[in-house]
């Protein structure tokens, strides 16, 4: 090997080196993978021209692992976008559920109850007395007490007409939030507007 090809091949290493050290500050891990790649290539370039043999199998090993995890992140990226976008299907979930039917004025359950279902509105309309808020069909009741530490009700629900209901137990609504990643951000989305929207009701009354 001569002079220039020897430092040729060091500025590749130089280069492979500077490249694994700039996988330091990376904070994300789309860019930390992407340039990892560039680095396992430069160190493959270097190893082979430099005759250094186990450099080069190590990167021969370390590329397609690189390659595989940044199509894993691309991947559960765009699954996450999906599930922003998207309304939740419920679909998958109706081998887990039971029907259940209420007549208009039966209340559902009360404020301090056990909270040990989940309900998702199929048909009709439920009051919440305690926030004063009409529910629609298509919105789920009583994710709150389910999902909370005290696995009390924090409120009341009265169904205002006849209405009809999926039911899921507590314990399927919480392997159901650990297993599908759809379900457990459409339950944290729905937990934290519930939330806003009582604190926008207490504030309101607060200023009436």
């Amino acid at each position: 090997m001569n002079a220039g090809a020897l430092n040729w091949v060091q500025l590749v290493g130089y280069a492979a080196s500077l490249l694994v050290f700039s996988t330091f500050y990376m904070k994300t891990m789309i860019p930390l993978r992407s340039v990892a790649i560039a680095s396992n290539v430069a160190f493959l370039t270097y190893g082979y021209f430099a005759s250094l043999y186990p450099v080069f199998l190590l990167h021969v090993v370390l590329l397609p692992l690189n390659v595989y995890r940044l199509h894993q992140v691309r991947g559960l990226k765009e699954r996450l976008r999906q599930a922003l976008e998207r309304e939740l299907s419920l679909e998958w979930m109706l081998p887990f559920v039971k029907r259940e039917s209420f007549k208009e004025k039966e209340t559902l359950f009360r404020k301090g109850d056990a909270a040990d279902k989940l309900y998702y509105l199929e048909r009709g309309t439920v009051w919440l007395p305690e926030v004063d808020r009409t529910l629609q069909a298509g919105e789920i009741i009583g994710e709150m007490g389910v999902f909370s530490p005290f696995k009390q009700r924090t409120a009341s629900a009265v169904c205002t007409t006849d209405s009809t209901f999926l039911v899921l137990d507590e314990r399927t609504a919480l392997e159901l939030y650990y297993q599908h990643p759809d379900f457990g951000l459409f339950m944290v989305r729905t937990i934290i507007r519930r939330f806003l929207d009582q604190q926008a009701q207490a504030a309101g009354a607060r200023t009436s």
